[in-house]
Protein backbone atom coordinates (compact mmCIF):
# COMPACT_ATOMS: atom_id res chain seq x y z
CA UNK A 1 0.00 0.00 0.00
CA UNK A 2 1.32 3.20 -0.90
CA UNK A 3 0.18 6.01 1.75
CA UNK A 4 -1.23 8.85 0.49
CA UNK A 5 1.10 11.82 1.97
CA UNK A 6 0.13 15.13 3.63
CA UNK A 7 0.07 18.12 1.54
CA UNK A 8 3.38 19.67 2.51
CA UNK A 9 2.91 23.04 4.93
CA UNK A 10 5.20 25.28 3.17
CA UNK A 11 8.10 25.11 5.75
CA UNK A 12 9.89 22.68 7.72
CA UNK A 13 9.70 22.67 11.68
CA UNK A 14 13.37 20.97 12.30
CA UNK A 15 14.47 23.87 9.63
CA UNK A 16 12.68 26.51 11.66
CA UNK A 17 14.10 25.30 14.76
CA UNK A 18 17.78 24.64 13.27
CA UNK A 19 17.35 28.35 11.93
CA UNK A 20 15.84 29.68 15.11
CA UNK A 21 18.92 28.34 17.47
CA UNK A 22 21.34 29.84 15.13
CA UNK A 23 19.93 32.87 14.93
CA UNK A 24 19.97 33.23 18.64
CA UNK A 25 23.55 32.25 18.76
CA UNK A 26 24.35 35.12 15.98
CA UNK A 27 22.10 37.46 18.26
CA UNK A 28 24.35 36.55 21.43
CA UNK A 29 27.65 36.89 19.38
CA UNK A 30 26.43 40.37 18.10
CA UNK A 31 25.29 41.44 21.95
CA UNK A 32 29.33 39.89 22.94
CA UNK A 33 30.89 41.96 20.63
CA UNK A 34 28.86 45.15 21.72
CA UNK A 35 28.68 44.55 25.19
CA UNK A 36 32.95 43.70 25.53
CA UNK A 37 33.85 46.62 23.22
CA UNK A 38 31.34 48.62 25.36
CA UNK A 39 32.58 47.38 29.06
CA UNK A 40 36.12 47.76 27.47
CA UNK A 41 35.62 51.49 26.56
CA UNK A 42 34.27 51.90 29.75
CA UNK A 43 37.48 50.56 31.78
CA UNK A 44 39.39 52.27 28.87
CA UNK A 45 38.30 55.29 30.11
CA UNK A 46 38.33 54.49 33.56
CA UNK A 47 41.42 54.06 33.49
CA UNK A 48 42.65 56.57 31.52
CA UNK A 49 40.35 59.03 33.83
CA UNK A 50 42.14 57.70 37.00
CA UNK A 51 46.19 58.26 35.29
CA UNK A 52 44.65 61.87 33.97
CA UNK A 53 43.08 62.80 37.04
CA UNK A 54 46.73 62.23 39.25
CA UNK A 55 48.40 63.71 36.57
CA UNK A 56 46.79 66.70 36.30
CA UNK A 57 46.59 66.86 40.05
CA UNK A 58 50.65 66.34 40.01
CA UNK A 59 51.15 69.54 37.61
CA UNK A 60 48.63 71.84 39.91
CA UNK A 61 51.18 70.75 43.08
CA UNK A 62 53.87 71.68 40.77
CA UNK A 63 52.57 75.46 40.65
CA UNK A 64 54.41 77.88 42.86
CA UNK A 65 54.57 81.64 43.26
CA UNK A 66 57.88 83.11 43.42
CA UNK A 67 58.94 87.13 43.58
CA UNK A 68 58.72 87.42 39.53
CA UNK A 69 55.21 85.94 39.37
CA UNK A 70 54.73 82.23 39.06
CA UNK A 71 56.47 78.99 38.73
CA UNK A 72 55.72 75.57 37.29
CA UNK A 73 57.32 72.76 37.63
CA UNK A 74 56.22 70.03 34.87
CA UNK A 75 57.08 66.80 36.45
CA UNK A 76 58.92 63.71 34.38
CA UNK A 77 57.05 61.31 36.44
CA UNK A 78 53.61 62.44 35.80
CA UNK A 79 54.31 63.19 31.78
CA UNK A 80 56.09 59.99 32.34
CA UNK A 81 52.98 58.05 33.56
CA UNK A 82 50.75 59.54 30.86
CA UNK A 83 53.04 57.92 28.34
CA UNK A 84 52.97 54.74 29.54
CA UNK A 85 49.12 54.07 28.74
CA UNK A 86 50.46 54.11 24.76
CA UNK A 87 51.51 56.50 22.19
CA UNK A 88 49.35 59.61 22.30
CA UNK A 89 49.93 62.70 22.41
CA UNK A 90 49.32 65.42 25.69
CA UNK A 91 48.17 68.98 25.66
CA UNK A 92 47.99 71.49 28.67
CA UNK A 93 47.44 74.82 29.82
CA UNK A 94 47.36 76.89 32.88
CA UNK A 95 45.09 80.04 32.90
CA UNK A 96 44.20 82.46 35.08
CA UNK A 97 40.85 83.73 34.31
CA UNK A 98 40.62 84.24 30.26
CA UNK A 99 44.36 84.74 29.94
CA UNK A 100 46.57 81.89 29.26
CA UNK A 101 50.00 81.94 31.27
CA UNK A 102 51.49 78.66 29.47
CA UNK A 103 51.01 75.79 27.70
CA UNK A 104 48.30 75.23 24.47
CA UNK A 105 45.71 78.50 23.44
CA UNK A 106 42.51 77.56 22.79
CA UNK A 107 42.70 74.12 24.68
CA UNK A 108 39.00 73.12 25.44
CA UNK A 109 37.61 74.17 28.84
CA UNK A 110 35.36 72.57 31.38
CA UNK A 111 31.78 72.47 31.05
CA UNK A 112 31.35 73.71 34.88
CA UNK A 113 34.70 75.16 37.08
CA UNK A 114 36.04 72.22 39.22
CA UNK A 115 35.82 72.22 42.63
CA UNK A 116 39.04 72.69 45.01
CA UNK A 117 41.40 69.84 44.10
CA UNK A 118 38.87 67.44 42.62
CA UNK A 119 39.04 66.81 38.77
CA UNK A 120 36.89 67.56 36.48
CA UNK A 121 36.75 64.96 33.31
CA UNK A 122 35.48 65.82 30.13
CA UNK A 123 36.08 64.94 25.97
CA UNK A 124 36.66 67.90 23.66
CA UNK A 125 37.75 67.97 20.01
CA UNK A 126 41.22 69.72 19.62
CA UNK A 127 43.81 70.27 16.02
CA UNK A 128 41.59 67.38 14.54
CA UNK A 129 42.14 64.86 17.26
CA UNK A 130 39.55 63.60 20.17
CA UNK A 131 40.74 64.40 23.63
CA UNK A 132 40.10 63.16 27.02
CA UNK A 133 40.43 65.99 29.28
CA UNK A 134 40.99 66.65 33.63
CA UNK A 135 40.89 70.23 35.10
CA UNK A 136 41.30 71.47 38.19
CA UNK A 137 42.06 75.07 40.18
CA UNK A 138 44.76 75.99 42.28
CA UNK A 139 44.85 79.31 44.36
CA UNK A 140 47.97 81.09 44.46
CA UNK A 141 48.74 84.47 46.26
CA UNK A 142 49.78 86.71 43.26
CA UNK A 143 50.12 90.53 42.91
CA UNK A 144 49.59 90.51 46.81
CA UNK A 145 46.01 89.05 46.05
CA UNK A 146 44.74 85.44 45.94
CA UNK A 147 44.02 84.24 42.29
CA UNK A 148 42.29 80.73 40.79
CA UNK A 149 44.62 78.96 37.94
CA UNK A 150 42.65 76.99 35.88
CA UNK A 151 44.99 73.44 35.09
CA UNK A 152 44.37 71.28 32.24
CA UNK A 153 45.55 67.95 31.07
CA UNK A 154 44.41 66.76 27.70
CA UNK A 155 45.49 63.56 26.07
CA UNK A 156 44.13 61.92 22.97
CA UNK A 157 42.70 58.12 23.20
CA UNK A 158 43.62 56.33 19.92
CA UNK A 159 45.82 54.02 21.88
CA UNK A 160 43.08 53.23 24.63
CA UNK A 161 40.36 53.07 21.29
CA UNK A 162 42.84 50.36 19.78
CA UNK A 163 42.87 48.30 22.49
CA UNK A 164 39.28 48.30 23.11
CA UNK A 165 38.49 47.58 19.56
CA UNK A 166 41.52 44.66 19.89
CA UNK A 167 39.72 43.58 22.84
CA UNK A 168 36.39 43.73 21.12
CA UNK A 169 37.75 41.92 18.23
CA UNK A 170 38.86 39.39 20.11
CA UNK A 171 35.59 38.61 21.74
CA UNK A 172 33.90 38.61 17.85
CA UNK A 173 36.70 35.68 17.33
CA UNK A 174 35.45 33.69 20.70
CA UNK A 175 31.84 34.56 19.62
CA UNK A 176 32.27 33.13 15.75
CA UNK A 177 33.80 30.03 16.97
CA UNK A 178 31.17 29.73 19.33
CA UNK A 179 28.62 30.34 16.69
CA UNK A 180 30.69 27.88 14.06
CA UNK A 181 30.10 25.29 17.24
CA UNK A 182 26.23 26.72 17.52
CA UNK A 183 24.90 25.02 13.55
CA UNK A 184 26.39 21.49 15.13
CA UNK A 185 24.90 22.04 18.22
CA UNK A 186 21.34 22.90 17.18
CA UNK A 187 21.23 20.50 14.46
CA UNK A 188 21.45 18.26 17.01
CA UNK A 189 19.14 20.30 19.91
CA UNK A 190 16.56 20.17 17.04
CA UNK A 191 16.91 16.31 16.24
CA UNK A 192 16.64 15.41 19.95
CA UNK A 193 13.21 17.88 20.23
CA UNK A 194 11.78 16.45 17.02
CA UNK A 195 12.82 13.17 17.75
CA UNK A 196 9.35 12.17 20.04
CA UNK A 197 7.12 13.00 17.02
CA UNK A 198 9.34 11.06 14.73
CA UNK A 199 8.58 8.05 17.04
CA UNK A 200 5.29 8.35 16.81
CA UNK A 201 4.98 9.04 13.28
CA UNK A 202 6.81 5.88 12.69
CA UNK A 203 4.93 4.22 15.43
CA UNK A 204 1.47 5.04 13.79
CA UNK A 205 2.70 4.34 9.90
CA UNK A 206 3.62 0.54 11.08
CA UNK A 207 0.29 -0.42 11.56
CA UNK A 208 -1.53 -2.18 8.75
CA UNK A 209 -4.48 -0.67 6.72
CA UNK A 210 -7.27 -2.27 9.45
CA UNK A 211 -5.13 -1.14 12.33
CA UNK A 212 -7.65 1.29 14.23
CA UNK A 213 -6.60 0.48 17.87
CA UNK A 214 -5.96 3.44 19.66
CA UNK A 215 -1.81 4.90 19.78
CA UNK A 216 -0.28 3.83 22.81
CA UNK A 217 3.20 5.12 22.10
CA UNK A 218 5.15 7.05 25.11
CA UNK A 219 5.19 10.34 24.11
CA UNK A 220 6.67 13.57 26.10
CA UNK A 221 3.76 16.03 28.08
CA UNK A 222 3.30 17.99 25.26
CA UNK A 223 2.31 15.51 22.77
CA UNK A 224 -0.42 14.45 24.81
CA UNK A 225 -3.14 16.36 23.64
CA UNK A 226 -2.19 15.28 19.88
CA UNK A 227 -2.04 11.36 20.62
CA UNK A 228 -5.67 12.19 22.31
CA UNK A 229 -7.16 13.81 19.55
CA UNK A 230 -5.70 11.12 17.13
CA UNK A 231 -6.81 8.18 19.58
CA UNK A 232 -10.33 10.49 19.36
CA UNK A 233 -10.51 10.76 15.56
CA UNK A 234 -9.17 6.62 15.61
CA UNK A 235 -12.50 5.80 17.17
CA UNK A 236 -14.71 8.21 15.32
CA UNK A 237 -13.41 6.70 11.51
CA UNK A 238 -13.76 3.03 13.29
CA UNK A 239 -16.87 3.53 14.18
CA UNK A 240 -18.36 4.98 10.48
CA UNK A 241 -16.11 2.48 8.81
CA UNK A 242 -18.12 0.02 10.86
CA UNK A 243 -21.57 1.25 9.73
CA UNK A 244 -20.45 1.83 6.27
CA UNK A 245 -19.46 -2.23 6.43
CA UNK A 246 -22.75 -3.18 7.58
CA UNK A 247 -24.86 -1.21 5.77
CA UNK A 248 -22.95 -2.71 2.40
CA UNK A 249 -23.32 -5.76 3.49
CA UNK A 250 -27.26 -5.41 4.21
CA UNK A 251 -28.05 -3.65 1.06
CA UNK A 252 -26.63 -6.36 -0.47
CA UNK A 253 -28.39 -9.10 0.90
CA UNK A 254 -31.64 -7.00 1.71
CA UNK A 255 -31.93 -5.59 -1.87
CA UNK A 256 -29.94 -7.54 -4.54
CA UNK A 257 -31.08 -10.90 -3.27
CA UNK A 258 -35.23 -9.49 -3.67
CA UNK A 259 -34.92 -8.53 -6.79
CA UNK A 260 -33.56 -11.07 -8.52
CA UNK A 261 -35.90 -13.82 -6.99
CA UNK A 262 -38.18 -11.26 -7.73
CA UNK A 263 -37.16 -11.34 -12.03
CA UNK A 264 -36.99 -14.93 -12.21
CA UNK A 265 -40.16 -15.09 -10.97
CA UNK A 266 -41.89 -12.24 -13.48
CA UNK A 267 -39.83 -14.51 -16.29
CA UNK A 268 -40.87 -18.15 -15.60
CA UNK A 269 -44.50 -16.82 -15.63
CA UNK A 270 -43.80 -14.80 -18.69
CA UNK A 271 -42.41 -18.15 -20.18
CA UNK A 272 -45.77 -19.99 -18.80
CA UNK A 273 -48.36 -17.60 -19.99
CA UNK A 274 -49.87 -16.97 -23.41
CA UNK A 275 -51.82 -13.95 -23.27
CA UNK A 276 -50.59 -11.23 -24.83
CA UNK A 277 -51.79 -8.56 -22.33
CA UNK A 278 -50.54 -10.77 -19.26
CA UNK A 279 -47.36 -10.85 -21.57
CA UNK A 280 -46.78 -7.34 -22.37
CA UNK A 281 -47.44 -6.30 -18.40
CA UNK A 282 -44.85 -9.28 -17.70
CA UNK A 283 -42.11 -7.53 -19.76
CA UNK A 284 -43.13 -3.95 -17.92
CA UNK A 285 -42.50 -5.75 -15.16
CA UNK A 286 -39.22 -7.61 -16.05
CA UNK A 287 -37.63 -4.14 -17.32
CA UNK A 288 -38.62 -2.04 -14.29
CA UNK A 289 -37.14 -5.01 -12.15
CA UNK A 290 -33.79 -4.58 -14.28
CA UNK A 291 -33.92 -1.16 -14.26
CA UNK A 292 -34.13 -0.98 -10.51
CA UNK A 293 -31.77 -3.87 -10.28
CA UNK A 294 -29.36 -1.90 -12.06
CA UNK A 295 -29.42 1.47 -9.84
CA UNK A 296 -29.20 -0.92 -7.00
CA UNK A 297 -26.34 -2.13 -8.21
CA UNK A 298 -24.64 0.99 -9.05
CA UNK A 299 -25.76 2.43 -5.84
CA UNK A 300 -23.95 -0.51 -3.73
CA UNK A 301 -20.98 -0.36 -6.57
CA UNK A 302 -20.66 3.19 -5.65
CA UNK A 303 -20.76 2.73 -1.28
CA UNK A 304 -18.05 -0.22 -1.80
CA UNK A 305 -15.82 2.25 -3.90
CA UNK A 306 -16.07 4.53 -1.07
CA UNK A 307 -15.80 2.16 1.77
CA UNK A 308 -12.61 0.31 -0.06
CA UNK A 309 -11.23 3.97 -0.63
CA UNK A 310 -10.87 4.27 3.11
CA UNK A 311 -10.04 1.12 3.94
CA UNK A 312 -7.22 1.20 0.77
CA UNK A 313 -5.35 -2.11 0.07
CA UNK A 314 -3.67 -2.32 -3.19
CA UNK A 315 -1.85 -5.42 -5.22
CA UNK A 316 -0.37 -5.51 -8.10
CA UNK A 317 -2.45 -5.79 -10.82
CA UNK A 318 -1.98 -6.44 -14.89
CA UNK A 319 -4.17 -3.84 -15.87
CA UNK A 320 -4.65 -4.96 -19.41
CA UNK A 321 -5.43 -8.41 -18.75
CA UNK A 322 -7.84 -7.04 -16.24
CA UNK A 323 -9.28 -5.27 -18.99
CA UNK A 324 -9.45 -8.21 -21.21
CA UNK A 325 -11.23 -10.28 -18.50
CA UNK A 326 -14.17 -7.52 -17.99
CA UNK A 327 -14.36 -7.03 -21.96
CA UNK A 328 -15.38 -10.94 -22.44
CA UNK A 329 -17.93 -10.55 -19.51
CA UNK A 330 -19.78 -7.67 -21.65
CA UNK A 331 -18.89 -9.26 -25.36
CA UNK A 332 -22.29 -11.24 -25.32
CA UNK A 333 -24.30 -7.94 -24.88
CA UNK A 334 -22.52 -6.01 -27.69
CA UNK A 335 -23.14 -8.97 -30.21
CA UNK A 336 -26.82 -8.16 -28.92
CA UNK A 337 -26.79 -5.18 -30.28
CA UNK A 338 -24.19 -5.98 -33.04
CA UNK A 339 -21.92 -3.31 -31.56
CA UNK A 340 -18.07 -4.55 -32.26
CA UNK A 341 -15.36 -3.43 -30.14
CA UNK A 342 -12.26 -3.09 -31.26
CA UNK A 343 -9.02 -3.11 -28.71
CA UNK A 344 -5.39 -1.88 -29.19
CA UNK A 345 -2.35 -2.42 -26.87
CA UNK A 346 -4.19 -5.05 -24.51
CA UNK A 347 -1.55 -7.45 -25.24
CA UNK A 348 1.20 -6.31 -23.47
CA UNK A 349 1.48 -6.66 -20.07
CA UNK A 350 0.99 -3.16 -18.13
CA UNK A 351 1.47 -3.25 -14.38
CA UNK A 352 0.05 -0.66 -11.90
CA UNK A 353 -0.55 -0.96 -7.51
CA UNK A 354 -3.98 -1.24 -7.50
CA UNK A 355 -7.32 -2.79 -6.10
CA UNK A 356 -8.22 -4.76 -8.34
CA UNK A 357 -11.69 -5.07 -6.90
CA UNK A 358 -12.22 -1.47 -7.71
CA UNK A 359 -10.48 -1.17 -11.22
CA UNK A 360 -12.92 -3.91 -12.28
CA UNK A 361 -15.83 -1.82 -11.51
CA UNK A 362 -14.70 1.16 -12.93
CA UNK A 363 -14.04 -0.82 -15.95
CA UNK A 364 -17.53 -2.27 -15.87
CA UNK A 365 -18.95 0.95 -15.48
CA UNK A 366 -17.03 2.44 -18.38
CA UNK A 367 -17.52 -0.52 -21.01
CA UNK A 368 -21.40 -0.37 -19.93
CA UNK A 369 -21.43 3.40 -20.91
CA UNK A 370 -20.15 2.66 -24.21
CA UNK A 371 -22.34 0.02 -25.33
CA UNK A 372 -25.56 1.77 -23.50
CA UNK A 373 -24.84 4.78 -25.51
CA UNK A 374 -23.82 3.29 -28.83
CA UNK A 375 -25.96 2.98 -32.13
CA UNK A 376 -26.66 -0.45 -32.99
CA UNK A 377 -24.19 -1.93 -35.16
CA UNK A 378 -21.68 1.13 -34.36
CA UNK A 379 -18.23 0.95 -33.07
CA UNK A 380 -16.40 1.46 -29.90
CA UNK A 381 -12.80 1.19 -29.67
CA UNK A 382 -10.73 0.66 -26.55
CA UNK A 383 -6.92 1.27 -26.63
CA UNK A 384 -4.10 1.06 -23.30
CA UNK A 385 -0.96 3.08 -23.69
CA UNK A 386 1.24 4.57 -21.36
CA UNK A 387 2.18 8.63 -21.22
CA UNK A 388 4.47 10.00 -18.89
CA UNK A 389 4.40 7.47 -15.61
CA UNK A 390 0.69 6.70 -15.90
CA UNK A 391 -1.15 4.17 -17.78
CA UNK A 392 -3.49 5.46 -20.16
CA UNK A 393 -7.03 3.51 -21.02
CA UNK A 394 -9.31 5.30 -23.98
CA UNK A 395 -12.73 3.91 -24.71
CA UNK A 396 -14.47 5.91 -27.76
CA UNK A 397 -18.22 5.07 -28.74
CA UNK A 398 -20.30 6.26 -31.79
CA UNK A 399 -23.30 7.50 -29.10
CA UNK A 400 -25.09 11.17 -28.93
CA UNK A 401 -21.59 12.65 -27.40
CA UNK A 402 -21.83 15.41 -24.58
CA UNK A 403 -24.32 18.56 -24.60
CA UNK A 404 -22.55 21.83 -24.88
CA UNK A 405 -24.80 22.25 -21.40
CA UNK A 406 -23.43 19.47 -19.98
CA UNK A 407 -20.63 20.82 -17.02
CA UNK A 408 -20.03 17.99 -14.67
CA UNK A 409 -21.28 14.48 -15.56
CA UNK A 410 -19.00 12.99 -12.41
CA UNK A 411 -21.10 14.48 -9.95
CA UNK A 412 -23.94 11.81 -8.21
CA UNK A 413 -26.55 11.13 -10.44
CA UNK A 414 -25.72 13.76 -12.76
CA UNK A 415 -26.80 12.84 -16.36
CA UNK A 416 -26.38 14.22 -19.56
CA UNK A 417 -29.27 15.96 -20.73
CA UNK A 418 -29.73 14.19 -24.41
CA UNK A 419 -30.06 10.89 -22.65
CA UNK A 420 -32.78 11.21 -20.53
CA UNK A 421 -34.80 8.52 -22.76
CA UNK A 422 -32.10 5.71 -22.04
CA UNK A 423 -32.06 3.88 -18.66
CA UNK A 424 -29.71 4.87 -15.95
CA UNK A 425 -29.13 5.91 -12.79
CA UNK A 426 -26.22 8.86 -12.95
CA UNK A 427 -23.78 6.93 -10.65
CA UNK A 428 -21.37 5.34 -13.37
CA UNK A 429 -19.22 8.19 -13.90
CA UNK A 430 -19.13 8.91 -10.39
CA UNK A 431 -17.98 5.42 -9.71
CA UNK A 432 -14.94 5.64 -12.15
CA UNK A 433 -13.83 9.43 -11.04
CA UNK A 434 -13.97 8.13 -7.59
CA UNK A 435 -11.84 5.00 -8.36
CA UNK A 436 -9.38 7.20 -10.05
CA UNK A 437 -8.94 9.31 -7.13
CA UNK A 438 -8.26 6.68 -4.55
CA UNK A 439 -5.64 5.47 -6.69
CA UNK A 440 -4.23 9.31 -7.44
CA UNK A 441 -4.97 8.78 -11.14
CA UNK A 442 -7.43 11.02 -13.24
CA UNK A 443 -10.55 10.61 -15.01
CA UNK A 444 -11.60 13.18 -17.86
CA UNK A 445 -14.57 12.93 -20.41
CA UNK A 446 -14.66 14.83 -23.27
CA UNK A 447 -16.45 15.03 -26.79
CA UNK A 448 -15.05 12.63 -29.68
CA UNK A 449 -13.14 13.84 -32.73
CA UNK A 450 -15.81 12.92 -34.74
CA UNK A 451 -18.96 11.74 -33.20
CA UNK A 452 -19.73 10.15 -29.67
CA UNK A 453 -17.65 10.52 -26.24
CA UNK A 454 -14.40 9.76 -25.15
CA UNK A 455 -13.63 8.76 -21.76
CA UNK A 456 -10.42 8.66 -20.43
CA UNK A 457 -8.64 6.71 -17.16
CA UNK A 458 -5.39 7.51 -15.73
CA UNK A 459 -3.86 5.33 -13.56
CA UNK A 460 0.19 5.16 -11.87
CA UNK A 461 2.62 3.21 -13.22
CA UNK A 462 4.45 0.63 -11.25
Amino acid sequence: MRPLQPRPAGFSLRRRLVWQFVALFLLLVVALFFAVRFAAERASRASQDAILGAAVISVGDGIRAVDEGLALDLPYATFSMLGAMGDERIFYSLMIGDRLVTGYPALPQPPHAPDDLSPVFYSGDYQDSRLRLAAITRRVRLDNRMQEIAVTLGQTRDGQATIARDTARSAAWIGLGFLALAVPLALWTTRAVIRPVDRLAEAVARRGPHDLRPVRHPTPRELVPLVGSLNDFIARLRGALKLTETFIFEAAHRIRTPLSLVRTEAEMALAETSDEVTRARLRRMVRAIGESSRSANQILDHAMVLYRSEQFLTTQVDFAMLTRSVLRSVQPIAEMRDIEILNEGLDESCPVQADERMIEVALRNLLDNALKYSRSEGQVRIRLDKAEGMARLTITDEGRGLSASDSNLTARFQRGSNVSDIVGSGLGLTIVAGVAAAHRGKFTLEPGKEKGACAILFLPLL
